[in-house]
């Protein structure tokens, strides 16, 4: 097995058998990333969305350079058809493919919903963008889309209409899930707190019992059971993100349970949190597995969480920026 790690100057393809690494994509800033039909999308900060049949070097290829923006910010292929993917950029817009990636068309303007003027990104204030995209696992048309910051959207047609701010919704999502054996439950890590709507998205709930860090960042959720969840956290954007400042957590939770935090104990052996560790990116690959990645390395966990080994060395990195399996 192996997975995609996008770094802030560059795409990792990691061995998770042996550890054994490939660096794609160095002369760009990968974003996000996501495995298509048939292929594997990079989209980037500084050059838009690249594409692959196979994660090579040499092996990606500008696509819709001439109508896609440069900042490429969020990306989700549905479940139920890979062809159908949803791109999403800074500024915030949505576009759609239906054939893995090859062709884009924009979806309606976010912009024109009536919240829009309160959207705006902190560090750059002048600005806002699509952080997360999660597709339902049974109708490509149905998507909830996170705008960082400020509004959670939804749409039942495909991004040809959208309705915004559900009651209940989180304004500053990082992190969207869904889970095939829960098709309208929808997972949220958010700057403001955890959520989950059991609405397809409609409605939303904070079960936050446990939870003793507000800055929600990670999330995966296990391929083989809708009700165990995990999170990364910390107590805000400081502690999250700067490596002279760090001080994230991971956590877990199952069914209705409080959350349980990693304590390298009886949760998360051999995986380095609190001070000096930014914020994971997590993956579920597989039942009771976990990825996590931070600025110490990437870490796999067979047993849902319990234990720990370091896949790659860190080596000083910033906060990684996104991780999938192939």
């Amino acid at each position: 097995m192996e997975a995609l790690l996008a770094l802030a100057d560059g795409l990792l393809v990691v061995s998770l058998d042996d550890g054994r690494t490939t660096e794609l994509l160095l002369d760009h800033r990968p974003e996000c990333v996501a495995p298509t039909d048939g292929a594997v999308l990079v989209g980037t900060l500084d050059d838009g969305l690249w594409r692959a049949t196979t994660p090579a070097p040499g092996s990606f290829d500008r696509v819709a350079a001439a109508s896609l923006p440069d900042r490429d910010t969020a990306l989700a292929a549905a479940p139920s058809d890979p062809t159908a993917v949803y791109l999403g950029t800074e500024p915030s817009t949505v576009h759609r493919s239906t054939d893995g990636g090859r062709t884009w068309t924009a979806c309606a303007t976010l912009t024109d919903l009536p919240s829009a003027d309160e959207w705006s990104f902190p560090p750059r204030p002048d600005t806002h963008h699509v952080r997360t995209l999660a597709v339902h696992p049974a109708d490509p048309d149905r998507l909830s889309v996170g705008i960082e910051a400020g509004a959670l959207v939804r749409s039942d047609d495909g991004g040809e209409s959208w309705t915004e701010r559900p009651p209940g919704s989180r304004r500053d999502n990082h992190a969207l899930a869904t889970h095939p054996d829960a098709p309208d439950r929808v997972y949220a890590a958010a700057g403001d707190g955890y959520a989950e709507s059991r609405g397809a998205g409609a409605t939303w709930d904070h079960p936050t019992d446990g939870l003793q860090h507000g800055y929600v960042w990670g999330l995966a959720v296990d391929p083989a059971d809708p009700d165990r969840r995990y999170v990364s956290a910390a107590r805000g954007a400081y502690a999250a993100h700067r490596p002279d400042s760090a001080n994230a957590h991971v956590y877990r939770r199952d069914g209705e349970e409080p959350w349980q935090r990693f304590d390298g104990e009886a949760l998360g052996d051999g995986l380095p949190v609190g001070e000096g560790v930014c914020r994971a990116v997590l993956a579920a690959p597989a039942p009771d597995e976990l990825l996590a990645a931070t600025n110490r390395g990437l870490f796999h966990s067979r047993d849902a969480g319990a234990s720990f080994e370091r896949v790659v060395e860190g080596d000083g990195w910033d906060a990684p920026r996104a991780l999938a399996s192939l």
